[in-house]
């Protein structure tokens, strides 16, 4: 048979000039992808509430004139900033929420100093989500508040509703949150203690540095970076695919560092111990079972997730006291769960739904 008898011989032209042009467009757009620094993320108005060390307390302002009762606190992971949250307007999860009516705050986090690397696990479950529990409650004029953790946010949040179970958190939503740390498989290949010694490192340099954090991240998909800016190239013609694509690229590489004696803590209680899981855990003498939990609980989960794989979220629902509590596992990844088109999609529609008849 002949190899050019299937061929379209007459569009052959065009396609050659269709590819002429987008080459040409690609040296144009990548001229202007050195030259602009990218889209403003985190714009979503909001307030200061409070600034205490590494800890930030923001109010967004409302965006609907009918507010439900119950306020939503925001608790991120102490490794990311959390304008993953607040992209852009129409890709914006706190900007969803507040045009569908709640009322909402995030603690955030900025990189602790080299002086608060003696921050320990109590200070932050302890101390500062108690403390912005209660800046929430005095600020909204509620003492009921729904908690939203998202990863090792998700995490904290489960600590410090085990830690004052009798409230007044209301509601419990957890974002790709780990439990049993054993299936973290290749963060405990990271953290292995027979090669691995945490307590030099923390000794040695006080705080984890942030590029020591961002690599551990980047290990679990080697090639991913090298992929990601060759289908970058192949796409810097697209203005929306490169837009996206600083967006979640700023954001990845924006990681903050730990404090020393906080990463120690995860590193023998969490990575080498799995106390959570074995309901052996403590925070500052205080004991942890998230059986006492027994609030309504939405936990979601991501289908692709490499970061928190499914085996090592599975358990929260299953050791969870609650009997109002429900798993949902959506197409997507770590990032693209909560953020993005996927997220616009799946997540917030259902979270919206889940959320709006408990917060009344």
């Amino acid at each position: 048979m002949n190899a050019a008898a299937g061929l379209d011989l007459q569009s052959i032209p065009d396609r050659i000039q269709a590819e002429v042009q987008r080459a040409i467009q690609r040296s144009i757009k990548g001229v202007e992808y050195i030259a602009s620094s990218g889209p403003s993320l985190g714009s979503t108005p909001k307030d200061i509430l409070s600034v205490r060390g590494t800890m930030n307390l923001y109010h967004y302002r409302p965006l609907s004139d009918e507010i439900y009762r119950v306020p939503i606190l925001i608790v991120m992971a102490t490794t990311n900033r959390g304008y993953i949250l607040d992209l852009v307007p129409g890709q914006s999860f706190i900007e969803f929420l507040l045009k569908r009516g709640y009322d909402v705050y995030m603690l955030d986090w900025t990189a602790p100093k080299p002086e608060e690397k003696s921050l320990r696990m109590e200070d932050y479950v302890l101390d500062f989500i108690p403390d912005c529990v209660r800046r929430v409650q005095q600020d909204s004029g509620e003492i009921d508040v729904t908690v939203i953790g998202y990863c090792f946010g998700g995490v904290l949040s489960l600590l410090y509703g085990s830690v004052f179970a009798g409230g007044p958190m209301k509601n419990l939503i957890c974002f790709t949150t780990p439990v049993d740390f054993r299936e973290m498989k290749l963060f405990q290949n990271f953290s292995d203690k027979r090669y691995f010694d945490v307590d030099k490192l923390i000794d040695s340099v006080g705080n984890v540095p942030p590029e020591m954090i961002l690599s551990s991240f980047e290990m679990l998909r080697p090639a991913s970076r090298a992929a990601s800016q060759i289908q970058l190239w192949e796409n810097i013609w697209n203005d929306e695919y490169v837009k996206s694509y600083r967006m979640f690229d700023r954001w990845a590489t924006d990681t903050l560092p730990l404090a020393g004696e906080y990463f120690r803590a995860i590193t023998k209680d969490l990575m080498w111990e799995n106390k959570l899981y074995n309901d052996t855990m403590s925070v500052g003498g205080r004991p942890v079972d998230i059986a006492k939990i027994t609030v309504p609980i939405l936990h979601a989960v991501a289908e692709h997730d490499h970061i928190v794989p499914y085996d090592a979220a599975k358990p929260l629902i299953q050791k969870i006291g609650s009997t109002d509590k429900e798993e949902v596992m959506l197409k997507g990844g770590h990032v693209s769960l909560v953020a993005g088109a996927n997220a616009i999609k799946r997540l917030w529609p259902k979270l919206d739904s889940w959320l709006g008849e408990r917060s009344t």
